[in-house]
């Protein structure tokens, strides 16, 4: 493995570093945009949870925590009664976490708002709306670092990082509740790091040969990360060098580790501004590309039977995994770029306001003899314009559809809706919400809920907000 600090000094704990950062993290000296983010996050968490929770794999796991015969105080969400933090969390996570519609960090491959809001969902009985913010907003950061620290060798080596580093996030969530106030509070975090990366795995194979696994990667990762905060409750503890250590986390899971990534800035640049909220349930990899697929058949009234070539050009970094036609299953298409852009064409000349691509559409697609057709005549290329304006923010694309007319259609798309160059503003937030819960909950209480989401600071305590949730 090499590591930019063989050059220079290696700081003093990584591990401890985050752990600091956690234990000292208030809600209240959040930056007002990182406070109103988080709230945003929040209603789009629930939102992308309400579509999980009626999927078949969200039954299952219903079913397997039920044959364990787990009790607790901690709520499952949509009325899904009480169970211990570590199930719960892990039931609140395979709702949100499962479909590929929740928010996601480009740069260091996860999500993290799904684990790390079910973890803190899970222990934050006893705290104040100001901690359940800090705790979360320590959550994302610390996930984010550290995948950012070691990709994109982790990656490549064939690890899943969401499920890799998701534990991590949740581990540092519920370890800052669990602990907040008590004298060594910053040791307890590290010791809780410290044991939740010998608990880390997720792999990738799923890409290639299809299953049902990675809709459990990230409930994993966050049953994972509060047993271990729970465990350090109990007396347990963990390395707190895990991170750096000569044979700690990113030895063993990466080929290279910056370890600078993790400490510079922290506390002060919140590298969790770089989310990307989805608005399609498929890889965020190819969000730019389904909307320009879509953008260009409304505009220019082109049918899927009419494209006679069909050209996706891409960043080098998605080559491979994600360009694999012909998916396997559901989960696999939902990776597949080539599979996606020609469900976008399908669907186009039909899709209003508010269209997004669901895992239903996935379901549907994989026998629509449409859908494979206009997939045979897909080409993914490494284009030069795409490969120069890739971030680690987002990942571009530029279509060029050709009609058996002879009439050619160009469209590039700098970074997806929802990204960070082009979010969706609070009220978009509130509409995505509104429609997906009126089903669940009456106005009033979307309401309040949108409501107390944007004034977490305020919460004296977040009993009233969980309970609203059930």
């Amino acid at each position: 493995m090499s590591s930019s600090s063989r050059a220079g000094a290696q700081p003093a704990s990584v591990t401890r570093a985050l752990a600091d950062f956690a234990a000292q993290l208030r809600g209240v000296d959040l930056p007002d945009a990182i406070a109103g983010m988080l709230g945003d996050l929040f209603l789009d968490y629930l939102r992308v949870a309400s579509i999980g929770a009626d999927m078949p794999w969200s039954g299952w796991s219903r079913d397997y925590l039920t044959s364990l015969k787990r009790q607790g105080p901690a709520s499952v969400l949509f009325g899904g009664g009480t169970l211990d933090p570590v199930s719960a969390s892990f039931l609140n996570t395979v709702y949100a976490g499962s479909i590929d519609a929740d928010d996601t960090h480009v740069g260091s491959m996860l999500h993290p708002g799904a684990i790390v809001f079910s973890a803190a969902l899970g222990v934050c009985a006893d705290a104040s709306g100001s901690e359940f913010l800090a705790a979360v907003a320590a959550g994302y950061e610390s996930m984010i670092r550290i995948g950012l620290s070691i990709q994109p060798t982790h990656f490549l080596r064939g690890f899943q990082s969401t499920a890799t580093c998701g534990g991590f996030g949740a581990a540092v969530a519920a370890s800052r509740l669990l602990f907040a106030g008590e004298r060594e509070s910053e040791r307890r975090i590290a010791e809780s790091i410290g044991l939740v990366a010998s608990f880390s795995g997720g792999l990738t194979q799923f890409y290639k040969s299809g299953s049902t696994v990675k809709r459990i990667h990230a409930a994993r990762a966050a049953e994972n990360g509060v047993a271990a905060a729970l465990l350090a409750a109990q007396g347990f503890s963990g390395p707190t060098d895990i991170l750096e250590g000569s044979d700690g986390f990113a030895r063993a899971y990466a080929d290279a580790f910056v370890p600078e990534i993790i400490t510079d800035g922290l506390g002060r640049d919140y590298l969790m501004s770089g989310v990307t909220v989805k608005g399609h349930a498929c890889s965020a990899c190819v969000q730019a590309a389904v909307e320009g697929v879509v953008a260009l058949c409304r505009e220019h009234h082109v049918t899927a039977a009419h494209i006679r070539d069909f050209y996706i050009g891409i960043p080098s970094v998605i080559l491979g995994r994600l360009t694999i036609p012909r998916p396997i299953d559901v989960q696999a298409a939902q990776m597949s770029l080539p599979h996606s852009a020609a469900l976008a064409a399908v669907l186009a000349p039909t899709a209003g306001e508010g269209f997004a691509l669901s895992v239903s559409d996935y379901e549907d697609s994989l026998n629509d003899p449409a859908v494979k057709d206009v997939e045979s005549r897909i080409r993914c290329k490494v284009d030069p314009q795409v490969e120069k304006v890739t971030t680690a923010e987002s990942v571009p694309a530029r279509i060029v559809l050709t009609t058996i007319s002879g009439a050619t259609h160009e469209i590039f798309v700098p970074a997806p809706k929802g990204s960070p160059s082009r979010p969706f503003t609070h009220v978009d937030h509130t509409v995505r919400f509104h429609r997906e819960l009126q089903r669940r909950w009456p106005q009033t209480r979307r309401d309040e809920i949108v409501d107390l989401a944007s004034h977490l600071n305020s919460l004296t305590g977040m009993q009233q907000f969980v309970a609203l949730l059930g």
